[in-house]
């Protein structure tokens, strides 16, 4: 029986916190969702009513990815990350590691940066929809421009984090076969 709530503990302590997976994957689908609709609308024509649309959609995602990053960076300061069963090997803890922080830093600079370009700029500040965030920032087409590059090179950015982050999931689970990526899947 004690070998049973051993490895029964070894599992628990191998996972990840429920409220941090729901999190994550919440997470994944707001700004995944969000890079890929800023990415078309960046194909469309300025004023059209589809990139308006679109662009309402995109700063709505947004502001919920804000929103959710103000819950879940608390949450994996307070918890941490579950213990490695076998702990990774110098360079993939601290590439890990690194890529993490740069993911997290988009994930608030991002959101920032989107709010501070539409603020800025006069633009509207919709979330879905059923509200305007209010616009905290007075017209400023230089402090617009700058934040819309930034905006612009962070995305740049977060495709290619999202990409390895998502491709080094997949290595792990399939090449290497470790718990990486069932750490977060909770199995």
């Amino acid at each position: 029986m004690s070998i049973t709530n051993e490895a029964s503990t070894t599992l628990t302590t191998a996972r990840y916190r429920p409220s941090q997976r729901l999190l994550h994957w919440l997470m994944a689908v707001v700004i995944i969702s969000a890079l890929l609709i800023g990415l078309y609308c960046s194909y469309l024509t300025p004023g059209t009513p589809l990139r308006r649309a679109l662009l309402d959609v995109h700063k709505s995602l947004g502001m919920t990815a804000l929103i959710l990053i103000a819950v879940r960076l608390p949450l994996r300061l307070s918890f941490g990350e579950p213990t490695h069963r076998l702990p990774l090997d110098v360079f993939n803890h601290y590439a890990a590691r690194g890529a993490h922080i740069l993911l997290y830093a988009l994930m608030v600079l991002m959101p920032l940066a989107g709010y501070t370009t539409s603020a800025a700029g006069g633009h509207d500040l919709p979330w879905f929809g059923l509200f305007q965030w209010p616009n905290l920032l007075s017209p400023d087409r230089g402090l617009e421009r700058i934040a819309a590059q930034i905006h612009e090179y962070g995305a740049y950015c977060l495709y290619v984090l999202v990409s390895l982050h998502i491709l080094a999931a997949l290595w792990h689970h399939f090449i290497r076969r470790d718990e990486v990526l069932q750490r977060m899947l909770g199995l």
